[in-house]
């Protein structure tokens, strides 16, 4: 083979491994969620997306407690705690 033919052959095969992970990712359903906590006498809220509800409702839980605690115990104290409010925006 010559080399235009390798060459045209592996931007075929990039193309094709393009289109596949495009549609592998349109395909994920993704669920989004904003959640407001408090923690000792501070307010945030954040909005996150995940492949389920849980991993969406735990991603925003952390990124919010991630602003109102400090250190490892009050962030993982804070998102023990009950949410002032969940919305689901999917």
């Amino acid at each position: 083979m010559t080399k235009g033919i390798w060459i045209a052959l592996g931007v075929l095969v990039f193309v094709a491994l393009i289109g596949v992970m495009t549609f592998l990712m349109m395909d994920e359903r993704q669920h989004r969620v904003e959640v407001c906590m408090a923690f000792n006498g501070r307010t945030n809220c954040s909005t996150a997306s995940g492949p389920t509800q849980d991993d969406a409702l735990r991603t925003a839980t952390h990124a919010a407690c991630t602003l109102i605690a400090s250190g490892v115990t009050d962030s993982q104290a804070c998102e023990r705690g009950q949410p002032l409010s969940v919305k689901w925006l999917d």
